[in-house]
């Protein structure tokens, strides 16, 4: 399989915090994060309005060996740097960064986002980073998901039709 282009919007932590430094104080950082295992419409929908509620969307995706862990050994389907090329290459993302950990928690205290947005199918109260953000006066949102789109029922539906 040949590698995947490089993209601009895919950056290390340190790069990512000298980027997002300049003029920090008079913008809103928006971070949300995930697997996005077989990139759908639903999530394009949630990145599409988690990035209207600031000016800088900052997308986690987890890396292949965590995504495992969390999803079981026949997952990711599609390897990290197809998920973080997928990912960047959207109008709504402004930066991609891959993490090894299982939840994102170290990135949001790094990143310190203003708004933290995940997935209607998390409560508020199960967000991972969402005592960090609040403590700093920032807002955590639950988005509400387009229906019946998922990766599992995508993959579902495949194995269906086999």
């Amino acid at each position: 399989m040949p590698p995947v282009p490089a993209h601009p919007k895919i950056v290390a932590l340190p790069r990512l915090l000298v980027l997002l430094s300049a003029g920090r104080d008079q913008k809103t950082v928006v971070f949300t994060n995930g697997c996005f295992d077989l990139l759908h419409a639903g999530h394009a929908d949630l990145l599409a309005r988690a990035r209207l509620l600031g000016d800088i969307l900052v997308v986690g995706v987890n890396s292949d060996a965590s995504v495992t862990r969390l999803k079981g050994p026949t997952r990711p389907v599609t390897p990290l740097d197809q998920r973080a090329f997928v990912l960047a290459s959207l109008a709504s993302t402004d930066f991609v960064i891959p993490f090894e950990d299982d939840t994102p928690l170290s990135l949001i205290t790094a990143i310190e986002p203003d708004i933290l947005v995940k997935g209607g199918d998390w409560q508020p109260d199960a967000i991972v980073g969402k005592d960090v953000v609040l403590a700093r006066g920032g807002r955590v949102q639950s988005l509400p998901l387009l229906p019946d789109i998922s990766t599992t029922g995508i993959i579902a539906r495949i194995k269906a039709q086999n």
